[in-house]
This record gives structure tokens, sequence and C-alpha cells, in this order.
């Protein structure tokens, strides 16, 4: 049998790739929400997005609630021919990739730490503001 149309080995990494697009999406939301105070700075807008995701942040790692991106990351990588994964997106890939046996409590403690650094910067920004008479 040869290829399908269009060039694509076969629809395994045609769900390959979408895995790993939303795994991509995964981080990339992690890294704005731990470093997006860096970027908001005199940008309303961006500050607003921030804060929400900070927000959604905090409570993902609180409560057990799960981020919509885990089982749609998961499902793909069945339908890919691999396995799902249990847990969260940080504990799944800091366990296997820096952290061996990382306790889940760690995780969401640090998780909630950087969240509330973020918030201490825009309280800090807002003091400075009103103190400037701005």
């Amino acid at each position: 049998m040869g290829q399908p149309l269009g060039g694509w080995p076969g629809p395994m990494t045609f769900f390959v790739v979408l895995a790993s697009l939303v795994m991509a999406l995964h981080l990339l939301f992690i890294l704005w929400v731990v470093f997006g105070a860096l970027l908001t700075h005199r940008r309303p807008l961006l500050r607003w997005l921030h804060l929400a995701s900070l927000v959604w942040g905090t409570v993902v790692e609180i409560l057990p609630w799960a981020c919509p991106l885990t089982p749609r990351e998961n499902w793909l990588r069945v339908h890919a021919g691999g396995t799902a994964y249990q847990g969260g997106f940080l504990l799944h890939y800091l366990d296997a990739l820096v952290y061996p046996d990382v306790p889940p409590g760690l995780l969401t403690a640090c998780g909630v730490a950087v969240c509330l650094f973020n918030l201490g910067i825009y309280i800090a920004r807002y003091r400075r503001r009103h103190v400037a008479g701005w």
C-alpha cells in the first residue's frame, strides 16, 4: 500500500502532530502565566488577559479541576497510538523530565506561589501608579 493522498504518512501521524501542538499550547500557556506580568506593563489588554490567566491557573492548581487542554492532549495521544497520562500536564512532564516522583502537593504549592508572585507585581504597580498621582 502507498501513502494516502496529500503526502501524509497516515492518520496516526496527523494525531501525533495535533497532540504535539496541544502540548506546545499547554506549555506556552504555562509560560504566559509564569512570566506574563513581565510583558504587560502599560498594556491594559494584556494585563487583563494575564490576570484572568492567573486566576484560572490558581483555581486549576488549588481545586481538583483539569485544564481543558489535558483531556484533549490525552485523546489525541491515544488516537495516535500512544497512551494517555494520569494527572495534570505539569505533574506528568515534570515528573518524567525534571523531578522524578515530585509530590503533587509540592507542585501545587509552587504553582500557587508563582501566581501569587505575579499578583504581587500587579499590586505593586497599582500602588506605585496611585502614589504617583496617575
